[in-house]
């Protein structure tokens, strides 16, 4: 029989040959722009705190409050002792700014998705997700044991297609897409999708992980263009624009009474700590309050790609696309050595020959931060062309 070390290492070495090893880097944050890493300090352009609250003072003191008063962590699962009294305030503000009946949190977005969908479809319903969907939407597809179906990414016609010849040979049928599509930057046409879905009897889900805080004037996704699109699931995280941590299902009322019964994510996973329900309560107040600064990234992201004549960005991610994992990865090293971290992404995360540096845009970056990255970036596309 193969040793274990035998194995770990000989996949480990098929890794390394492909680019595609994955090592964790120690990196210290300063501040809402800026990071240490190996010793050197770096604008940051690959958080995905977008609004920067996870440094936000009034943020941070929320926590710190909750912390004294509450203790360090839940204890239990919520169906136990862990529901401390900060979970309901933070799900009546959730299901409020979603314009739902209720919400239920969830220990992360991941642990949302691997809950949600199997609690809601099984063996004899049928899944339809978007391609580009994000792989804890997959992972929550495959657990439940239904049959599911890929369809191309943003593609109205296809998914037509696929709802016209699927979805009368099933129960049920549940749709998912991201809503900002989180390596990529771009949207889904969720009021289409939802007009689709109602056509068919199908339930629609996203994943506005990347939209709540930043798009729709902070609502997020399903409220692209002001009119809110009727997405009955709206699922997302606290980690991102929130600044937190922990994840969220946003439903009627009868939903999220069966997510909180049956949900196998939420009924064996101990709660969150009360200090970060606490700051994604604050973080709330802070976009509620201020729609401008929800507004930032996006333009941020715009300024960058104009001046790099690269499509404008739709969201507070653009994708700058080199292909081999190899050069991509020489590519975030030398924006390091500029003073920028720019994370390169690689296979499997995304598709075979679309390694890419992924670059974040968030409030506190500058107009000077942005002009310098443009330039950094120029000279690496002309370096993979």
């Amino acid at each position: 029989m193969t040793n274990l070390n035998q194995f770990a290492a000989a996949k480990l070495q098929t890794l390394d040959a492909r680019n595609l090893r994955r090592r964790l880097a120690t990196t210290e944050i300063l501040d809402e722009r800026q990071a240490t890493r190996d010793g050197r300090r770096l604008i940051v352009f690959c958080s995905n705190d977008y609004l920067n609250l996870s440094q936000n003072a009034q943020v941070k003191a929320r926590a710190a409050v909750a912390l004294e008063q509450f203790g360090v962590g839940s204890g239990a699962s919520r169906l136990v002792t862990g529901n401390h009294p900060l979970f309901a305030a933070l799900e009546s503000r959730l299901a409020a700014l979603k314009q739902t009946d209720d919400s239920v949190v969830f220990g992360s977005g991941y642990l949302a998705n691997l809950g949600i969908v199997p609690t809601l479809v099984g063996s004899e319903d049928v899944v339809l997700a978007d391609e580009l969907s994000h792989a804890c939407l997959l992972a929550g597809t495959k657990l439940s044991g239904a049959t599911s179906h890929i369809f191309r990414h943003n593609d109205l016609a296809h998914i037509g297609e696929l709802l016209t010849v699927n979805r009368n040979k099933h129960r049920h049928c549940l749709i998912l897409t991201d809503g900002v599509f989180s390596m990529d930057g771009d949207l889904a046409p969720l009021a289409d999708l939802s007009d689709l879905a109602d056509a068919h009897a199908a339930w629609l889900m996203s994943d506005d992980a990347h939209g709540i805080g930043v798009m729709g004037a902070g609502r997020g996704s399903s409220f692209v263009g002001g009119a809110k699109a009727n997405v009955p699931l709206q699922m997302g995280t606290l980690s991102k624009a929130i600044g937190s941590y922990g994840g969220y299902l946003c439903a009627a009322q009868p939903v999220i009474d069966l997510i909180k019964t049956r949900a196998r994510t939420l009924i064996y996973s101990t709660g969150l700590p009360p200090a970060s329900v606490a700051a994604s309560l604050a973080a709330l107040d802070v976009i509620e309050a201020n729609p401008d600064l929800c507004a930032q990234p996006v333009r941020k992201a715009q300024q960058f790609t104009e001046q790099l004549g690269l499509p404008k960005a739709q969201s507070p991610i653009v994708p700058v696309i080199i292909g081999d994992a190899a050069k991509t990865l020489a590519a975030s090293e030398r924006l390091e050595q500029a003073g920028f971290l720019v994370t390169a992404i690689r296979p499997p995360t995304v598709p075979e020959g679309t390694a890419r540096l992924r670059i974040t845009f968030t409030a506190a970056h500058t107009d000077a931060d942005i002009a310098g990255l443009a330039d950094a970036v120029r000279s690496e596309i002309f370096a993979a062309a």
